[in-house]
């Protein structure tokens, strides 16, 4: 199968610094592929390329057989894109917000299927003001929805969220991916990636360092020999959580 996006020899520099050095990976479609790594590692700067936001120092990215440094207003058409942090008009409602989102793409678009998506119908009047943090998440998500996107990127949905609503969250994720979009994620949460991921590219120091999926990259490390210090208990304090307060989602 043909990737829907290819990045080759990627490359970023801020004076000095080379962020992102020589980055090769590939993304086949209906896969979440997840890139993760410390803070610094330049996964924000090669994100921020293949989604036209920032030039393209050298190297390429294809995303659905366009380059994106060819042809960055055809790329945007079909991507979808949810930020850490978005900021929406604050007088409009969340069906308004589709709709005028929709205009901007040039596409009639369903406000009340959008929301359907990410579990949202019952706010379609409200503003995004009186969300808890895990409807804005999910909101944003829907946004990025709008133009019917070939992939659609995701900055750390989960952030920020209690364990009911990030594990709801990886929910809407994966009914995303099975409807036929591709998704490439970035997250601090191992166990997220673990859960979420086909495959993952760990970077460091700008460059990709191993990439696989989660649990052959878990496998071979038990193969080199890896022993933990402590013996792995069989519950967390979050599945102490979870089992107290309940795995349904409380929105505010």
């Amino acid at each position: 199968m043909e990737p829907v996006l290819e990045v080759r020899n990627l490359t970023k520099r801020y004076g000095d610094l080379v962020a992102v050095n020589g980055v090769t990976f590939s993304v086949e479609r209906k896969e979440i592929f997840g890139i993760l790594g410390p803070n610094g590692a330049g996964k924000t700067s090669t994100l921020e390329m293949i989604e036209t936001l920032r030039p393209i120092d050298g190297g390429d990215v294809i995303l659905d057989g366009i380059n994106v440094r060819e042809n960055p207003q055809e790329v945007k058409r079909r991507i979808g894109v949810q930020l850490q942090s978005s900021s929406f008009f604050d007088k409009l409602n969340l069906k308004e917000l589709l709709l005028l989102f929709g205009e901007l793409y040039g596409r009639v678009v369903d406000p009340v299927a959008l929301l359907q998506e990410v579990e949202l119908v019952e706010k379609a009047k409200s503003q995004v003001v009186e969300l808890s943090g895990g409807q804005r998440q999910r909101f944003s998500i829907a946004a990025a929805l709008v133009n019917d996107p070939v992939v659609v990127f995701l900055d750390e949905p989960t952030t920020g969220l209690d364990p009911q609503a990030r594990r709801h969250l990886w929910g809407v994720i994966k009914r995303i991916r099975s409807e036929g979009k591709t998704i490439v994620l970035t997250t601090h949460y191992m166990e997220e990636a673990e859960e979420l991921c086909d495959r993952v590219a760990i970077m460091d120091s700008g460059k990709i360092i191993s990439s696989a999926p989660p649990q052959k990259m878990i496998e071979e490390l038990l193969a080199r020999g890896f022993t933990k210090e402590r013996i792995e208990r069989l519950a967390s304090l979050e599945d102490v959580f979870l089992n107290l307060t309940g795995h349904s989602l409380r929105d505010e």
